[in-house]
Protein backbone atom coordinates (compact mmCIF):
# COMPACT_ATOMS: atom_id res chain seq x y z
CA UNK A 1 0.00 0.00 0.00
CA UNK A 2 1.25 3.79 -1.04
CA UNK A 3 1.99 6.32 1.62
CA UNK A 4 2.64 9.84 1.19
CA UNK A 5 5.21 11.88 1.98
CA UNK A 6 6.40 15.37 1.37
CA UNK A 7 9.49 16.15 -0.91
CA UNK A 8 12.86 16.94 1.27
CA UNK A 9 13.35 20.02 -1.00
CA UNK A 10 10.30 21.74 -2.04
CA UNK A 11 7.63 20.03 0.14
CA UNK A 12 5.20 19.06 -2.13
CA UNK A 13 3.35 16.03 -1.50
CA UNK A 14 4.93 12.65 -3.39
CA UNK A 15 2.92 9.02 -3.10
CA UNK A 16 5.67 6.47 -2.25
CA UNK A 17 5.03 2.92 -3.87
CA UNK A 18 4.93 0.52 -1.37
CA UNK A 19 8.05 -1.10 -0.64
CA UNK A 20 10.02 1.88 -1.85
CA UNK A 21 12.69 3.77 -0.07
CA UNK A 22 13.37 6.88 -2.57
CA UNK A 23 11.32 8.82 -4.66
CA UNK A 24 11.78 11.91 -7.18
CA UNK A 25 9.83 14.68 -7.08
CA UNK A 26 8.50 15.73 -10.70
CA UNK A 27 8.75 19.19 -9.56
CA UNK A 28 12.02 20.28 -8.66
CA UNK A 29 13.76 16.67 -9.36
CA UNK A 30 14.94 16.22 -5.69
CA UNK A 31 15.48 12.52 -4.60
CA UNK A 32 13.23 12.28 -1.20
CA UNK A 33 15.20 8.96 0.54
CA UNK A 34 12.63 7.80 3.62
CA UNK A 35 14.20 5.31 6.37
CA UNK A 36 12.73 2.48 7.53
CA UNK A 37 10.18 3.08 9.69
CA UNK A 38 10.85 1.04 12.18
CA UNK A 39 14.25 3.11 12.61
CA UNK A 40 12.06 6.22 13.31
CA UNK A 41 11.37 7.91 16.43
CA UNK A 42 7.50 8.01 17.42
CA UNK A 43 5.83 11.10 15.61
CA UNK A 44 5.01 13.95 17.80
CA UNK A 45 1.59 14.87 19.03
CA UNK A 46 -0.16 16.66 16.33
CA UNK A 47 -0.60 20.08 16.35
CA UNK A 48 -4.05 21.34 15.69
CA UNK A 49 -3.08 25.27 15.27
CA UNK A 50 -2.42 25.94 11.95
CA UNK A 51 -3.26 29.11 10.15
CA UNK A 52 -3.47 30.05 7.42
CA UNK A 53 -0.01 30.59 4.96
CA UNK A 54 0.61 33.54 5.86
CA UNK A 55 0.59 32.78 9.70
CA UNK A 56 2.66 30.51 11.95
CA UNK A 57 1.78 27.64 14.00
CA UNK A 58 0.47 29.52 17.93
CA UNK A 59 -0.04 26.31 19.93
CA UNK A 60 -0.50 27.39 23.89
CA UNK A 61 2.72 28.09 25.83
CA UNK A 62 4.81 27.36 27.25
CA UNK A 63 5.98 25.13 24.60
CA UNK A 64 8.03 26.55 22.13
CA UNK A 65 6.10 27.58 18.74
CA UNK A 66 6.91 25.35 16.02
CA UNK A 67 8.09 26.48 12.67
CA UNK A 68 5.62 27.93 9.80
CA UNK A 69 3.75 25.44 7.55
CA UNK A 70 4.69 24.08 4.92
CA UNK A 71 3.62 26.25 1.50
CA UNK A 72 0.85 25.32 -0.38
CA UNK A 73 2.21 23.05 -3.58
CA UNK A 74 0.46 25.71 -5.82
CA UNK A 75 2.84 28.62 -4.75
CA UNK A 76 5.79 26.22 -6.81
CA UNK A 77 4.21 27.01 -9.82
CA UNK A 78 4.63 30.99 -10.12
CA UNK A 79 5.41 30.91 -13.72
CA UNK A 80 1.84 29.88 -14.37
CA UNK A 81 0.13 32.17 -12.06
CA UNK A 82 -0.57 31.93 -8.19
CA UNK A 83 -3.58 30.31 -7.21
CA UNK A 84 -6.71 31.92 -5.92
CA UNK A 85 -5.36 33.52 -2.16
CA UNK A 86 -6.70 32.15 0.50
CA UNK A 87 -9.64 35.07 1.42
CA UNK A 88 -12.12 35.13 4.61
CA UNK A 89 -12.97 32.51 5.77
CA UNK A 90 -14.65 30.47 3.19
CA UNK A 91 -12.92 28.20 0.31
CA UNK A 92 -13.65 25.73 -2.57
CA UNK A 93 -12.50 23.36 -4.95
CA UNK A 94 -14.07 23.00 -7.98
CA UNK A 95 -13.90 20.32 -10.53
CA UNK A 96 -15.69 19.71 -13.96
CA UNK A 97 -14.09 17.15 -16.14
CA UNK A 98 -15.83 16.69 -19.79
CA UNK A 99 -12.76 13.79 -21.32
CA UNK A 100 -13.32 15.47 -24.44
CA UNK A 101 -12.40 13.70 -27.70
CA UNK A 102 -12.20 10.08 -25.64
CA UNK A 103 -14.80 7.60 -25.66
CA UNK A 104 -15.16 8.71 -22.06
CA UNK A 105 -16.92 11.93 -22.94
CA UNK A 106 -19.60 13.48 -20.81
CA UNK A 107 -21.38 16.78 -21.51
CA UNK A 108 -22.57 18.63 -19.27
CA UNK A 109 -19.64 18.58 -16.11
CA UNK A 110 -17.67 21.88 -17.24
CA UNK A 111 -21.05 23.34 -16.46
CA UNK A 112 -21.55 21.95 -13.49
CA UNK A 113 -18.44 23.42 -12.56
CA UNK A 114 -19.68 27.09 -13.82
CA UNK A 115 -23.25 26.68 -12.16
CA UNK A 116 -21.34 25.34 -8.89
CA UNK A 117 -18.98 28.95 -8.90
CA UNK A 118 -21.89 31.04 -9.55
CA UNK A 119 -23.88 29.62 -6.70
CA UNK A 120 -21.37 29.87 -4.38
CA UNK A 121 -20.18 33.37 -5.08
CA UNK A 122 -23.86 34.90 -5.30
CA UNK A 123 -25.57 32.57 -2.79
CA UNK A 124 -23.10 31.85 0.00
CA UNK A 125 -20.78 34.65 -0.37
CA UNK A 126 -17.83 32.89 -1.26
CA UNK A 127 -15.08 35.34 -2.24
CA UNK A 128 -14.17 34.35 -6.23
CA UNK A 129 -10.86 34.54 -4.77
CA UNK A 130 -11.03 31.83 -2.98
CA UNK A 131 -12.69 29.57 -5.56
CA UNK A 132 -10.48 27.03 -7.44
CA UNK A 133 -11.59 26.01 -10.25
CA UNK A 134 -10.52 22.59 -11.92
CA UNK A 135 -11.40 22.23 -15.55
CA UNK A 136 -10.19 21.34 -19.28
CA UNK A 137 -10.87 25.38 -20.25
CA UNK A 138 -8.12 26.56 -17.58
CA UNK A 139 -5.29 28.26 -19.45
CA UNK A 140 -2.92 27.47 -16.01
CA UNK A 141 -1.51 23.69 -16.55
CA UNK A 142 -1.85 23.36 -12.88
CA UNK A 143 -5.42 23.66 -13.08
CA UNK A 144 -6.25 21.18 -15.13
CA UNK A 145 -8.06 18.22 -13.22
CA UNK A 146 -5.51 15.50 -13.71
CA UNK A 147 -4.75 13.38 -10.82
CA UNK A 148 -1.90 15.33 -9.64
CA UNK A 149 -3.73 18.60 -9.99
CA UNK A 150 -6.47 16.88 -8.06
CA UNK A 151 -4.59 15.66 -5.46
CA UNK A 152 -2.81 19.03 -4.63
CA UNK A 153 -6.28 21.26 -5.23
CA UNK A 154 -7.52 18.84 -2.15
CA UNK A 155 -4.01 19.65 0.22
CA UNK A 156 -4.72 23.38 -0.79
CA UNK A 157 -8.27 23.49 0.47
CA UNK A 158 -7.16 21.86 3.83
CA UNK A 159 -4.30 23.99 3.91
CA UNK A 160 -4.33 25.81 7.72
CA UNK A 161 -8.01 25.52 8.11
CA UNK A 162 -8.98 26.83 11.55
CA UNK A 163 -12.05 27.08 13.53
CA UNK A 164 -15.18 29.24 11.87
CA UNK A 165 -14.02 28.13 8.31
CA UNK A 166 -16.40 26.67 5.84
CA UNK A 167 -15.24 24.47 2.90
CA UNK A 168 -16.56 22.90 -0.30
CA UNK A 169 -15.71 20.50 -2.42
CA UNK A 170 -17.30 20.32 -5.91
CA UNK A 171 -16.80 17.45 -8.40
CA UNK A 172 -18.25 16.41 -11.15
CA UNK A 173 -17.43 13.81 -13.90
CA UNK A 174 -16.89 9.96 -14.04
CA UNK A 175 -16.80 7.47 -10.68
CA UNK A 176 -16.09 4.06 -10.58
CA UNK A 177 -15.29 1.04 -7.87
CA UNK A 178 -12.42 -1.33 -7.44
CA UNK A 179 -12.29 -4.53 -5.38
CA UNK A 180 -11.03 -3.23 -1.80
CA UNK A 181 -8.85 -6.22 -0.13
CA UNK A 182 -8.44 -4.61 3.45
CA UNK A 183 -11.60 -5.05 4.70
CA UNK A 184 -12.91 -1.72 5.66
CA UNK A 185 -15.97 -1.20 2.86
CA UNK A 186 -19.11 -3.11 3.59
CA UNK A 187 -19.66 -4.03 -0.05
CA UNK A 188 -16.03 -5.00 -0.86
CA UNK A 189 -15.32 -2.34 -2.91
CA UNK A 190 -13.31 1.33 -2.80
CA UNK A 191 -15.03 4.44 -5.38
CA UNK A 192 -12.93 5.69 -6.72
CA UNK A 193 -13.05 9.90 -9.05
CA UNK A 194 -11.71 9.59 -12.22
CA UNK A 195 -9.24 12.41 -12.86
CA UNK A 196 -8.89 13.64 -16.67
CA UNK A 197 -6.11 11.42 -16.73
CA UNK A 198 -7.02 8.61 -15.15
CA UNK A 199 -6.57 6.14 -17.96
CA UNK A 200 -2.80 6.47 -18.12
CA UNK A 201 -2.43 7.56 -14.00
CA UNK A 202 -5.19 5.64 -12.02
CA UNK A 203 -8.44 6.76 -10.24
CA UNK A 204 -8.46 8.83 -6.88
CA UNK A 205 -9.74 6.14 -4.44
CA UNK A 206 -11.75 6.93 -1.63
CA UNK A 207 -9.52 5.94 1.06
CA UNK A 208 -7.03 8.91 0.04
CA UNK A 209 -10.20 10.99 -0.40
CA UNK A 210 -10.54 9.81 3.38
CA UNK A 211 -7.40 10.39 4.38
CA UNK A 212 -6.74 14.29 2.69
CA UNK A 213 -9.67 15.84 3.43
CA UNK A 214 -12.14 14.12 6.15
CA UNK A 215 -9.15 12.31 8.53
CA UNK A 216 -7.29 15.92 9.39
CA UNK A 217 -10.27 18.51 9.69
CA UNK A 218 -9.74 20.29 12.66
CA UNK A 219 -12.51 21.33 15.57
CA UNK A 220 -15.05 23.88 14.49
CA UNK A 221 -13.98 23.80 10.37
CA UNK A 222 -17.14 22.22 8.15
CA UNK A 223 -16.56 20.54 5.07
CA UNK A 224 -19.15 20.05 2.47
CA UNK A 225 -18.42 17.69 -0.37
CA UNK A 226 -20.90 17.62 -3.86
CA UNK A 227 -20.34 14.51 -5.64
CA UNK A 228 -21.89 14.18 -8.89
CA UNK A 229 -20.90 11.04 -10.30
CA UNK A 230 -21.55 7.31 -10.88
CA UNK A 231 -20.73 5.57 -7.96
CA UNK A 232 -20.33 8.04 -5.27
CA UNK A 233 -22.32 7.54 -2.21
CA UNK A 234 -19.63 6.87 -0.32
CA UNK A 235 -16.81 8.39 -2.19
CA UNK A 236 -15.66 10.08 1.23
CA UNK A 237 -15.94 7.38 2.90
CA UNK A 238 -17.46 8.91 5.93
CA UNK A 239 -18.84 6.55 8.95
CA UNK A 240 -22.18 7.36 8.59
CA UNK A 241 -25.08 6.86 5.42
CA UNK A 242 -28.43 8.34 6.17
CA UNK A 243 -30.97 5.89 4.78
CA UNK A 244 -33.95 7.55 3.57
CA UNK A 245 -37.31 5.66 2.03
CA UNK A 246 -39.25 7.61 -0.36
CA UNK A 247 -41.88 8.53 2.31
CA UNK A 248 -38.72 10.20 4.30
CA UNK A 249 -38.40 8.23 7.04
CA UNK A 250 -34.92 7.66 7.59
CA UNK A 251 -31.84 5.87 9.79
CA UNK A 252 -28.49 6.35 9.81
CA UNK A 253 -26.39 3.13 8.85
CA UNK A 254 -22.86 2.80 10.79
CA UNK A 255 -20.58 2.47 7.83
CA UNK A 256 -17.35 2.39 10.29
CA UNK A 257 -14.93 -0.91 9.30
CA UNK A 258 -15.44 -3.85 10.48
CA UNK A 259 -11.54 -3.98 11.07
CA UNK A 260 -11.92 -1.09 13.15
CA UNK A 261 -9.65 1.86 10.64
CA UNK A 262 -10.59 5.57 11.63
CA UNK A 263 -12.85 7.35 8.80
CA UNK A 264 -14.02 10.09 11.24
CA UNK A 265 -12.25 13.70 11.61
CA UNK A 266 -10.36 15.36 13.92
CA UNK A 267 -12.73 16.92 15.76
CA UNK A 268 -14.24 18.88 12.07
CA UNK A 269 -17.74 18.05 10.88
CA UNK A 270 -18.00 16.44 7.00
CA UNK A 271 -21.77 16.27 5.38
CA UNK A 272 -21.09 14.99 1.79
CA UNK A 273 -24.46 15.14 -1.45
CA UNK A 274 -23.72 12.42 -3.85
CA UNK A 275 -25.75 11.77 -7.15
CA UNK A 276 -26.42 8.37 -6.29
CA UNK A 277 -25.88 5.22 -4.27
CA UNK A 278 -22.27 3.09 -4.73
CA UNK A 279 -23.71 0.80 -6.85
CA UNK A 280 -25.83 3.21 -9.28
CA UNK A 281 -25.13 4.67 -11.84
CA UNK A 282 -25.61 8.57 -12.90
CA UNK A 283 -27.27 9.39 -15.90
CA UNK A 284 -25.57 11.21 -19.22
CA UNK A 285 -27.37 12.97 -21.94
CA UNK A 286 -26.63 15.26 -25.14
CA UNK A 287 -27.79 18.92 -25.18
CA UNK A 288 -31.52 19.11 -25.83
CA UNK A 289 -32.72 21.90 -27.90
CA UNK A 290 -31.07 25.27 -27.08
CA UNK A 291 -30.07 24.32 -23.81
CA UNK A 292 -27.15 23.38 -22.02
CA UNK A 293 -26.23 20.06 -20.30
CA UNK A 294 -25.47 19.73 -16.81
CA UNK A 295 -25.15 17.54 -14.14
CA UNK A 296 -28.57 15.48 -12.87
CA UNK A 297 -26.95 16.06 -9.31
CA UNK A 298 -25.99 19.21 -9.80
CA UNK A 299 -29.01 20.83 -11.08
CA UNK A 300 -31.33 19.18 -7.97
CA UNK A 301 -29.09 20.31 -5.45
CA UNK A 302 -28.89 24.36 -6.78
CA UNK A 303 -32.39 24.32 -7.94
CA UNK A 304 -33.24 22.93 -4.53
CA UNK A 305 -31.48 26.36 -2.81
CA UNK A 306 -33.21 28.37 -5.27
CA UNK A 307 -36.75 27.36 -5.31
CA UNK A 308 -36.44 27.76 -1.27
CA UNK A 309 -35.88 23.92 -0.43
CA UNK A 310 -33.23 23.91 1.10
CA UNK A 311 -33.79 25.04 4.85
CA UNK A 312 -32.57 21.91 6.44
CA UNK A 313 -30.61 18.81 5.04
CA UNK A 314 -33.55 16.80 5.08
CA UNK A 315 -35.37 19.39 2.97
CA UNK A 316 -32.28 19.35 0.73
CA UNK A 317 -32.22 15.75 0.43
CA UNK A 318 -36.06 15.18 -0.61
CA UNK A 319 -36.05 17.58 -2.85
CA UNK A 320 -32.83 16.74 -4.64
CA UNK A 321 -34.94 13.43 -4.97
CA UNK A 322 -38.27 14.38 -5.85
CA UNK A 323 -36.31 16.74 -9.07
CA UNK A 324 -34.62 13.31 -10.01
CA UNK A 325 -37.49 11.09 -9.96
CA UNK A 326 -39.59 13.57 -12.16
CA UNK A 327 -37.18 13.93 -15.16
CA UNK A 328 -36.09 10.32 -16.54
CA UNK A 329 -37.40 11.45 -20.05
CA UNK A 330 -34.22 13.06 -21.15
CA UNK A 331 -31.93 11.02 -19.43
CA UNK A 332 -30.21 8.22 -20.34
CA UNK A 333 -28.21 5.08 -18.52
CA UNK A 334 -24.47 6.29 -16.98
CA UNK A 335 -22.73 3.37 -18.66
CA UNK A 336 -19.36 2.14 -17.69
CA UNK A 337 -18.09 4.83 -15.45
CA UNK A 338 -19.92 7.66 -16.03
CA UNK A 339 -20.77 10.99 -14.14
CA UNK A 340 -24.35 12.84 -14.77
CA UNK A 341 -25.76 15.76 -16.83
CA UNK A 342 -29.22 16.68 -17.49
CA UNK A 343 -30.42 19.57 -20.03
CA UNK A 344 -30.76 23.16 -18.51
CA UNK A 345 -29.47 26.33 -18.80
CA UNK A 346 -27.54 28.40 -15.67
CA UNK A 347 -30.58 30.85 -16.24
CA UNK A 348 -32.86 27.94 -15.97
CA UNK A 349 -31.67 26.63 -12.58
CA UNK A 350 -31.75 30.69 -11.27
CA UNK A 351 -35.03 30.91 -12.43
CA UNK A 352 -36.59 27.37 -12.31
CA UNK A 353 -36.74 25.47 -15.16
CA UNK A 354 -37.71 22.07 -15.06
CA UNK A 355 -35.74 19.09 -16.98
CA UNK A 356 -38.85 17.17 -18.30
CA UNK A 357 -40.89 14.47 -17.16
CA UNK A 358 -40.60 10.59 -15.89
CA UNK A 359 -38.05 9.24 -13.37
CA UNK A 360 -34.81 8.21 -13.03
CA UNK A 361 -33.20 5.13 -11.27
CA UNK A 362 -30.80 7.29 -9.22
CA UNK A 363 -31.13 8.09 -5.72
CA UNK A 364 -29.02 10.90 -4.30
CA UNK A 365 -27.58 10.51 -1.02
CA UNK A 366 -26.42 12.03 2.21
CA UNK A 367 -23.34 10.80 4.35
CA UNK A 368 -21.65 12.63 7.26
CA UNK A 369 -18.82 12.10 10.11
CA UNK A 370 -21.71 12.46 12.51
CA UNK A 371 -25.38 11.41 12.87
CA UNK A 372 -27.74 14.47 13.13
CA UNK A 373 -31.27 14.99 12.92
CA UNK A 374 -31.71 15.82 9.07
CA UNK A 375 -35.13 17.62 9.27
CA UNK A 376 -33.86 20.16 12.46
CA UNK A 377 -30.29 21.00 11.17
CA UNK A 378 -30.26 23.89 9.14
CA UNK A 379 -28.39 23.86 5.76
CA UNK A 380 -26.05 26.12 5.03
CA UNK A 381 -22.87 25.84 3.10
Amino acid sequence: MSMLVDCSNCRTPLQLPAGARAIRCALCQAITRVADPRSLPPPLPTQPYATYSNHHYAPPQPHPPPAAPAPSPYNRVASFGQPPPVNGRKRAVICGISYKRTKHELKGCINDAKCMKYLLINKFKFPESSILMLTEEETDPYRIPTKHNIRMAMFWLMQGCQPGDSLVFHFSGHGSQQRNYTGDEIDGYDETLCPLDFETQGMIVDDEINATMVKPLPHGVRLHAIIDACHSGTMLDLPFLCRMDRTGRYTWEDHSPQSGIFKGTNGGEVISFSGCDDDQSSADTSSLSKVTSTGAMTFSFIQAIERGHGTTYGDMLTSMRNTIRKNESDLGGGGGAGGGAVSSLIGMLLTGGSLGGGGIRQEPQLTASEPFDVYTKRFTL
